[in-house]
């Protein structure tokens, strides 16, 4: 028979163990640093892009077709060259980073305090290009590359271990750059560990509260969006609503599979091309967005978070083409190996699906058919139904559309599921492929890859 635990004896044990708390000491201080890098991060990110707004505003903004191609070029330059870890998204490096076979070496090649660093001035400078990428990827990588480091302070005997500190940076990043907890910690369980051990999970807490604390404490403690005024849903909003969401599966379903050829596969004619001339393929690229985004007057450039703030709204208007546009302005950017996510522009793409489906059938639940494509369009991408729909849920205060979000994540991500594979699991496995055969040529693990 189990005996009842003894407060007072476990009080004693605790307090006479200095060295575990001295630990969590510096766990909890990482914690905050990583909080603080989201900050920093979103700061920079956001003033970065305003500066590019000046010069795509600049007499009607011909001087992009110059400014996109060279920065562009640029970074991935610098990336291949100096952090060539620290290209696309940032959640796939977190994913391999977390594989037991991996040796300290290899795994610094996808997650560390350097490549951390690294990842907020390129994806920042992203930004600064008018590329179409998101911030929220990248801070997952960030806040891990910040996490991670702390075990090279903690006992050896620590029961911290560096898998955990992986999970709790990871779940972090995500939930200070939506200022989104719930988000992080089913972020944690459903796209990095599949599983949430005991022993884990309040240190995946104690790093999602002390870094949400850092930002907010900076940006305020308001929902990403605002708060949407939902009307009443009636069996009227059903055909609108399953219309979005089918739209928003194909099309999620597509761009995954899109993406998952364009980066992972060489045999590829222009995958072939584009390693022969990556510099050359970067400017063609960089010269294509630019004209997409005058095209639209603007709307593909950045992350779209403002475009989806405004149709929120009901204070803006996005052009007819403007999510078969985005969808390919969000494709080749991360086609072009620069730094940068793609959650933020998939909540734009799906907000544009449900503008466009609520201008043709609903107007008057234009807002709620919009926050369904927005959980809808990224569920399918990520194939991460309830990250998506808590993302979306706290990112509008939608907690009145709880059972519209959940079932339109879960829609359309199965749609999804029969078109691809789960894009970043695809990336991760081609990475960890790649990392398997410089071991078996003797590239050395350090080595950075041109």
């Amino acid at each position: 028979m189990h005996k009842d635990p003894d407060f007072l004896e476990n009080l004693r044990r605790e307090m006479q163990d200095g060295r575990s708390w001295l630990d969590r000491t510096i766990v909890l201080a990482y914690a905050a640093f990583a909080g603080l890098s989201v900050v920093v991060f979103t700061l920079l990110a956001n003033a970065s892009f305003s500066f590019f707004e000046r010069i795509a505003n600049w007499h009607g903004g011909w001087l992009v077709l110059l400014w996109m191609p060279a920065l562009t070029v640029g970074i991935v330059w610098l990336t291949r060259k100096l952090a060539p870890g620290a290209a696309g998204s940032g959640i796939p490096q977190v994913a391999v980073a977390l594989d037991s076979r991996l040796t300290s070496a290899e795994r610094g090649r996808f997650v560390s305090l350097r490549l951390s660093f690294a990842k907020v001035l390129l994806s920042s400078a992203g930004f600064l290009a008018g590329l179409s990428i998101g911030r929220e990827g990248p801070s997952v990588q960030v806040a891990a590359g910040v996490m991670q480091h702390a075990q090279r302070w903690l006992d050896g005997k620590s029961r911290i271990s560096g898998y955990a500190l992986l999970i709790a940076g990871g779940a972090a990043g995500i939930a200070a750059a939506f200022n989104a907890p719930l988000a992080g910690v089913v972020f944690a369980i459903e796209e990095l560990s599949r599983k949430l051990e005991s022993m884990s999970s309040g240190l995946v807490i104690a790093a999602i509260v002390l870094a949400g604390l850092v930002s907010v404490s900076v940006f305020g403690n308001l929902s990403y969006f605002g708060r949407i005024q939902v009307p009443a849903l009636g069996w009227a909003a059903l055909g609108p609503g399953l219309l979005v969401v089918l739209v928003s599966g194909l099309l999620g379903g597509l761009f995954a599979k899109l993406m998952a050829m364009s980066l992972t596969n060489p045999a590829l004619r222009l995958n072939q091309l584009r390693a022969r001339h990556p510099f050359r393929f970067a400017a063609v690229l960089g010269v294509a967005l630019a004209v997409i985004g005058l095209a639209t007057g603007g709307a593909t450039f950045g992350s779209g978070s403002e475009q989806v703030q405004l149709l929120l709204k009901g204070e803006g208007h996005t052009p007819e083409v403007f999510v078969t546009l985005k969808f390919i302005a969000t494709w080749l950017s991360a086609w072009t190996g620069a730094p940068g996510g793609i959650f933020a522009p998939s909540l734009t793409i799906g907000a544009g699906v449900g503008q466009n489906v609520s201008a043709l059938l609903a107007p008057e639940i234009s807002s709620a058919l919009i926050a369904m494509g927005m959980a809808a369009f990224l569920a399918a991408v990520t194939q991460a139904p309830l990250t998506a729909f808590i993302i979306v849920m706290e990112m509008v205060d939608g907690h009145s559309m709880v059972l519209s979000l959940m079932a339109a994540a879960m829609l359309a991500s199965l749609i999804s599921r029969m078109l691809a594979r789960p894009l970043y699991e695809t990336l991760a496995a081609a990475m960890l492929a790649g990392t398997q055969a410089d071991k078996q040529t003797g590239t050395p693990a350090h080595a950075d890859k041109a």
